[in-house]
């Protein structure tokens, strides 16, 4: 076809397409044509059971960050793209969630709420007292590959020190993490630590000394539980250009892993503070750590050091750690953080040093929900009532607010139904009672109420009565 006729069938076309959609006919068909209902791949709705189960664990959480002090905020989805590109790594920043809204403003959905609490440190430093302890819980998004407990849309919830250098502060963010699993009705975990001038340890000692270098360097680290150490070799020899025996000699090293009680330990790595300022430091701020944690009651088999935790935030600057669950290691970490002492440097000139850690709930539900820890509900509401004639619903709901009063939830099923289809309905939402109105209850003003655990019955008694066995 020759190139005219060509063009002059293509703008033909898309004519007939622009007034095909504002035919009002073909509007109609349009409207008339079903929506596939879907949701993006790494998103994620939440049924009744799963969201009640989230409100609670957050609930959970909320009540030990509070009682050790932390206070909550809140700062937006939308950030300006300035703010949080520069803090991301390389691998954080390709999987952002950037776009020109529509005043034409450069975007992102944050990916963290660690870069938002150094904004909102410096825009608000003013009204702030430090030192500062904060704790946030919100959607946070991330376009990376979705996978089991792994979203692009996910919960955290954080909590941070903010403005003190004190060893004790690091400490006391372990002291967290741990309460906070263990309120959950976690005993099997481990909290693994290591320092971030133990890996800039080791890089200075086998001749990594380049920034860029020293940052691949931690990246590699950081991907050794996903890749292995015979990719990881691989990898340190041709991204660092490093000979087999070096690498051998690093691998050996990242390797180490606290299998003994402290003291035991530390001894046995003392010789590596003699190879540079950098390992020394790093070695004696860990077994700093560890003294306060010796203090407190903690079971001394779920916080250990290992020398492979790197984090690939590179924001971090002292200890850091990560948390697995010792039945489901393949979940990966369910709660990360470490020490960052230069967050607020491109934003303000003082600097304000802060330790935090973050617990991903998404995954932390997928694991809760594996391990068998987590029996979710369909519903709030402890009693059900249950009405055999339509006219007995007043009564129903007269007794359910009297209940309410008592701070007991109720929930009146909306018409008379069979007995059965009721029961059913009060199992499979997870109601604790049933209470039943039938005729010799609605005549004498009684109530019957049947546990749904044990299927036990007490028939026609008094309201005062139901609320002593509810409660």
């Amino acid at each position: 076809m020759p190139k005219s006729s060509k063009e002059s069938s293509q703008k033909s076309s898309k004519q007939t397409t622009q007034k095909d959609s504002t035919n009002p006919q073909t509007k109609a068909q349009n409207q008339n044509t079903l929506i596939t209902p879907r949701t993006l791949s790494g998103f994620r709705d939440y049924l009744p059971k799963e969201a009640m189960a989230k409100e609670k664990l957050i609930a959970s959480l909320t009540t030990v960050f509070e009682s050790f002090g932390f206070a909550p905020i809140e700062t937006p989805h939308l950030e300006y793209a300035e703010i949080l590109l520069r803090q991301g790594s390389d691998e954080i920043q390709k999987e952002l969630y950037r776009f020109v809204d529509n005043g034409g403003r450069d975007v992102v959905l944050r990916f963290d709420q660690t870069v938002p609490l150094a904004r909102f440190i410096t825009q608000y430093r003013n009204e702030l007292d430090l030192p500062f302890k904060r704790f946030a819980i919100g959607n946070v998004f991330r376009g990376e590959r979705a996978q089991k407990g792994r979203y692009r849309e996910f919960t955290q919830c954080d909590f941070d020190f903010i403005g003190s250098d004190s060893i004790g502060c690091d400490a006391e963010i372990i002291e967290v993490i741990y309460a906070s699993l263990s309120a959950l009705g976690l005993d099997e975990f481990t909290i693994w630590v290591n320092h971030r001038s133990v890996l800039n340890g080791i890089a200075e000692h086998f001749g990594i000394r380049d920034s860029k270098d020293l940052e691949s360097f931690l990246r590699l680290i950081d991907k050794l539980d996903k890749i292995g150490e015979e990719n990881l070799a691989k990898e340190l020899q041709s991204t660092l250009k490093l000979d087999s025996k070096k690498v051998d000699e690093i691998i050996s090293l990242i390797s180490i892993k606290q299998i003994t009680q402290r003291d035991e330990f530390f001894a046995s790595v003392a010789y590596l503070k003699e190879w540079n300022a950098e390992l020394k430091k790093g070695i004696d701020e860990l077994e700093s750590c560890f003294r306060i944690l010796s203090s407190v009651q903690m079971a001394t088999s779920s916080c250990r050091v290992s020398f492979a935790i790197a984090r690939g935030l590179g924001y971090y600057t002292g200890i850091v750690y990560e948390t697995t669950l010792n039945r489901l290691k393949s979940l990966g970490s369910v709660c990360s953080g470490g020490r960052y002492d230069n967050l607020t440097r491109s934003f303000s000139r003082e600097r304000i040093s802060g330790v935090g850690a973050s617990i991903g709930l998404d995954r932390l539900l997928a694991g809760l929900e594996e391990l068998g820890v987590l029996r979710g509900k369909g519903t709030s509401a402890e009693v059900l009532i249950v009405c055999m004639r339509e006219e007995f619903i007043a009564y129903a709901h007269q007794i359910a607010q009297s209940l309410r009063r008592s701070k007991i939830y109720t929930e009146v099923y909306p018409q008379a139904t069979k007995l059965q289809k009721s029961l059913s309905y009060a199992n499979n939402k997870g109601h604790e009672h049933c209470i039943i109105i039938g005729e010799n209850e609605f005549s004498t003003q009684t109530l019957t109420i049947k546990n749904m655990t044990t299927g036990v019955q007490f028939d026609s008694i008094s309201l005062l009565r139901v609320i002593e066995i509810v409660k």
